[in-house]
């Protein structure tokens, strides 16, 4: 996976920085050449979950934490999208790979670990982002949702697809088949996203309950970005973002372990 020279570096150098942004290109070119399923998808999923929920239970529903319900309701319908693409996005790609048998193409060209953990992450990344954009430009234009603390949203939007990126590429090295990456999806993406405070603030939650939910990861994301949105959280957005951060970087170092030893990567 490396060429050296008389020093023992790559010719490439420390980074091989041509190599970085190919795979890097790649990963995003590959989402958005079917952008209806990428991008308009999550538009239209973000759309129908604030239809029903206001149409439900909107109107005899009172302010929460200040704010009406829809308000308080969309930064986490945001947020629930942006994770959900984030992880699809790394898992498919390796997933694809595998089945295929094509993975060997990624891993033979002189990209170091590191690299190439970077690579499908800012693939991730880059789709979370976007979805982000797309889904608050349109809360803007339909309801005139604006955002009370800007940094923090994007900060909270961008370590979010970091780390879902990062979760997508250790469970697609875990799966071997579509129904395995399937299974991790919607017996622990899914339920740690709608289990999160998504559509509820914890306050209304059992003790025992709260305990659970500040264990969640998902749930420091959601409150973040709400916090970013609306002003308006249950915990400290600096505490959110720290063990945001130490998780992300938890699961870097075992992505970059895994792909070092060649963990059910290698034939």
């Amino acid at each position: 996976m490396r060429e050296t020279g008389q020093m023992g570096e790559r010719r490439f150098g420390r980074v091989n920085w041509m190599g970085l942004y190919t795979l890097s290109e790649r990963e995003v070119r590959r989402f958005m050449s079917v952008w209806t399923q990428t991008l308009l998808a999550p538009l239209i999923t973000a759309a129908l979950f604030l239809t029903v929920f206001t149409l439900a239970i909107g109107p005899a529903r009172g302010p929460v934490m200040g704010v009406p319900f829809v308000e308080f309701l969309a930064p986490g319908i945001l947020m629930m999208n942006v994770i959900q693409n984030a992880f699809a996005n790394t898992s498919s790609s390796i997933v694809i790979a595998k089945v295929q048998g094509n993975i060997v193409d990624t891993l033979m060209p002189p990209l170091s670990p590191a690299e190439l953990v970077t690579g499908y992450a800012a693939g991730g990344i880059a789709r979370g982002l976007v979805v982000a954009v797309a889904i608050y430009v349109g809360l803007a234009l339909t309801l005139g949702i604006g955002v009370a603390h800007p940094v923090w949203a994007l900060a909270f939007v961008l370590v979010g697809s970091a780390f879902l990126s990062l979760l997508g590429i250790a469970a697609a090295i875990i799966a071997n088949k579509f129904d395995q990456i399937a299974a991790i999806t919607n017996f622990v993406v899914l339920p740690l996203s709608f289990l999160s405070g998504t559509f509820y603030s914890i306050e209304t939650l059992p003790g025992w309950m709260q305990t659970v939910s500040y264990w969640n990861p998902i749930f420091y994301l959601i409150d973040g970005v709400r916090f970013g949105m609306i002003g308006q959280s249950d915990g400290a957005p600096g505490f959110g973002m720290l063990v945001l951060v130490g998780v992300t970087a938890s699961m870097a170092v075992l992505c970059w372990y895994w792909f070092r030893i060649g963990y059910r990567l290698k034939p």
